[in-house]
């Protein structure tokens, strides 16, 4: 069987857990420098979706960098479907919270009158900015691992 670049086990794919975790830690802590974040529900959802994919993507990464060190790669179907299902899973409710924390804060900024101070403001920006950063790569693993399924 071929090796898809991406799938569990691969170099590739720890290169894109990794990148899930750190962009998702910096999602995490832009929202929470702001102490006003409490305030808006779309902004306490992005932080409780972030707060689900930091330790789902670092443990696949942990899988991938000792599936990758030792050469043993992880082929069971089983335990296969359900990272594909927990990282589309995920990367659906990354994506509705980086929309919804987007459209707040585009509607925050463009509102008549002062809500949040602007220095907030642009931190919610790029805590969104970093949720969308996260769900592609979170979303480029899940179908590499779509694509690794049928084969088994």
């Amino acid at each position: 069987m071929d090796e898809v670049p991406g799938s569990v086990g691969t170099s590739a794919s720890f290169a894109l857990r990794l990148g899930q975790t750190i962009f998702s830690s910096a999602s995490l802590l832009f929202m929470s420098l702001g102490v006003q974040f409490y305030s808006y529900t779309a902004f306490c959802y992005l932080v409780t979706i972030m707060g689900l994919n930091i330790p789902w993507s670092f443990t696949l990464a942990l899988v991938d960098g000792y599936s990758v060190l030792f050469k043993c790669p992880l082929r069971q179907p089983g335990v296969l479907l359900i990272i594909v299902i927990g990282d589309l899973v995920l990367s659906t409710l990354t994506l509705a919270a980086a929309s919804s924390t987007a459209s707040v804060v585009d509607l925050l900024v463009h509102a008549n009158g002062p809500y949040i101070p602007p220095k907030f403001c642009s931190r919610y920006q790029i805590s969104a900015a970093m949720a969308f950063l996260s769900w592609f790569l979170s979303l480029a693993s899940s179908l590499f691992n779509l694509w690794l399924l049928p084969a088994l």
